[in-house]
């Protein structure tokens, strides 16, 4: 047998191993718990709804899926983390916000949302809408945005951070009303229901953490932000019928870190899938006024690519770009 014979021989049989070890590794995973990163604090609408699918997924996958909530920067922090620190192995996984795709294009980050990331599949999108103390002198969203108007800049709103989608819906409004409005961010829908509570700030945009104040008379809800009114709140108009031009429900999914197994995405996929299909799901998303968004892990790489590179346009449309 030739030197290069022997040679060609040994590297047919590595190959032949390493092509064994990517299902093996698929069939055994996961031998241990799960990390779920929701970059926003507990207690608010996306924690409530990450809690349960967590649950029912890991029922699934025979291992329990453990919640970490790493807030800040927008949603951006947990996410962004995990793609520089995290391995590939399917163990951390993350919440990905649309906040991930507008960012970047506001300030540097260490991290690309498009290629650092591995796409799992598309989970669900927010009800947005607008709120207020329930003794506010606002009794309508027109109300707020007159007193805006008669007020420059001196009329503020909280959201849950600077890029977030309840932050540029209300910019958005703002330029299409001519009025300008002062901005409080917050690190996520805990934070900002107690600073309205409280009386820190004037108004909230935000997605339905509210709702539980709302339906008990602490908060009155003035308008929402989808393509028709909720079911739940039939009476509130959306921000399109009172001619402000505006809708938004900002979907997001799960993701890990880039150069994921294929065959581990495929399994926490289906976990996941059937956590989504569960009634108990269903029941939830009933309660936060969602609906599910379902896309499988290369439909929602392909809408993140296309909406990344739409979200630029309104950045700078907004004036928010980085100098």
């Amino acid at each position: 047998m030739t030197p290069s014979f022997s040679r060609r021989r040994r590297l047919l049989a590595v190959a032949a191993l390493a092509c064994a070890a990517g299902p093996l590794h698929a069939q055994s995973f996961p031998t241990k718990p799960i990390t779920l990163i929701v970059p926003w604090p507990a207690g608010g609408s996306t924690d409530r709804h990450h809690r349960l699918l967590a649950e029912l997924a890991g029922k699934h996958l025979g291992q329990n899926i453990v919640i970490e909530n790493r807030p800040g920067g927008g949603g951006t922090l947990g996410p962004g983390n995990m793609a520089m620190t995290a391995r590939p192995d399917g163990y951390t996984i993350s919440q990905f916000p649309l906040g991930m795709l507008r960012i970047p294009h506001m300030q540097k980050v260490p991290w690309d949302p498009l290629k650092d990331f591995t796409f799992i599949m598309g989970v669900s999108g927010y009800t947005f809408g607008f709120t207020v103390r329930s003794d506010s002198p606002y009794k309508t969203f027109n109300d707020y945005i007159e007193a805006a108007r008669k007020n420059p800049g001196k009329i503020d709103y909280g959201s849950t951070g600077i890029g977030s989608s309840p932050h540029l819906l209300l910019e958005e409004v703002a330029i299409n009303a001519k009025v300008q409005l002062n901005h409080i961010p917050f690190k996520g829908n805990a934070d900002l229901q107690s600073a309205l509570l409280g009386g820190h700030v004037m108004a909230q945009s935000d997605a339905t953490g509210w709702d539980k104040f709302v339906d008990s008379g602490q908060m009155r809800l003035l308008v929402t932000f989808g393509e028709r009114r909720t079911k739940r709140w039939p009476q509130v108009p959306t921000a399109q019928e009172l001619g402000y031009n505006v809708v938004s429900q900002s979907p997001y999914g799960l993701v890990g870190p880039k150069g994921m197994d294929p065959a581990v995405v495929k399994v926490i996929h289906d976990a996941f899938k059937k956590a989504i299909d569960d009634p108990r799901h269903a029941e939830l998303m009933e309660q936060l006024n969602q609906e599910v968004w379902y896309r499988t892990g290369d439909e929602y790489q392909r809408w993140a690519r296309e909406t990344y590179a739409k979200d630029k346009a309104l950045i700078e449309r907004l004036g928010l770009a980085a100098k």
